[in-house]
């Protein structure tokens, strides 16, 4: 990890009694929607991976739905979430960090050490770095491979067209475990909207798969957030990424 640096000021905002019970509260309802979602397209609740989206929020909230059930926290930028893992350090309390936004080459050295897994690889020249890194660390390198389905402007990813040349590097890398896939759709009020987004994940993993890709780099599909999980769900989700349902609007 890199040295310990001031964190941003979120971070150290305290968490109000009442923030706290909203928080656990909300976590737990996630939770039981995320279930009822799993058992309603015939998947067992268990195979969900809920990641609580923690940007921006306070070791003291972090902490407060940690108690109420959260084990993976997902974060967007790499200084954050190297200083709240360092906040947090062995103990036994110490949730699963998910590294969910866009990853620059440099910072790799950063996460390679401890992240439990990386959602947003959209390169080859960065599973080669993450490779080189996790290397350096002894470990293996949990990665997903991020397509940019949607084609926005604002987000990342890679192409479809790019996915072959991302297949390739991920299984030659020694120091890297590809895992799954991950896209984001179009912020809309309307889940359905992003059902179009997730098939088409799901369809590109099934079609991976016929190609003779070893279902160990399948075994995940990462879609879903606050708007949509449970439409996610419904279309294949392995893990959803759940910010505001869990600790409100960010300020």
């Amino acid at each position: 990890m890199s040295p310990a640096r001031p964190l941003n000021a979120a971070v150290h905002v305290k968490c109000s009694a009442m923030a706290q019970a909203d928080i656990a509260a909300n976590y737990r309802s996630v939770a039981e929607r995320v279930s009822r979602a799993a058992e309603a397209a015939g998947r067992k609740a268990g195979d969900i991976c809920l990641v609580a989206v923690s940007k921006t929020r306070s070791i003291a909230e972090i902490r407060t739905a940690i108690e109420a059930g959260a084990v993976d926290l997902g974060e967007n930028y790499v200084q954050e979430m190297v200083e709240k893992a360092e906040a947090f350090g062995t103990e036994a309390a110490a949730p699963r960090w998910h590294y969910i936004g866009h990853l620059q080459r440099n910072k790799c050295k950063y996460v390679a050490g401890f992240c439990h897994l990386v959602h947003s690889v959209d390169s080859a020249r960065l599973i080669e770095e993450l490779d080189r890194r996790a290397g350096q660390f002894d470990r293996v390198q949990p990665i997903l491979l991020q397509l940019d389905l949607a084609q926005e402007e604002t987000k990342f990813g890679a192409a479809e067209h790019e996915l072959e040349q991302l297949v390739q590097a991920a299984q030659a890398a020694a120091n890297v475990d590809w895992q799954g896939l991950m896209c984001m759709a179009p912020f809309s009020d309307d889940a359905e909207t992003a059902r179009p987004y997730y098939a088409r994940l799901r369809a590109i993993s099934e079609q991976l798969s016929q190609a003779g890709v070893p279902d160990r780099h399948l075994r995940h599909l990462s879609m879903g957030m606050t708007s949509d999980f449970e439409v996610a769900i419904e279309e294949g989700a392995t893990i959803v990424r759940v910010g505001t349902a869990v600790f409100g609007p960010r300020q």
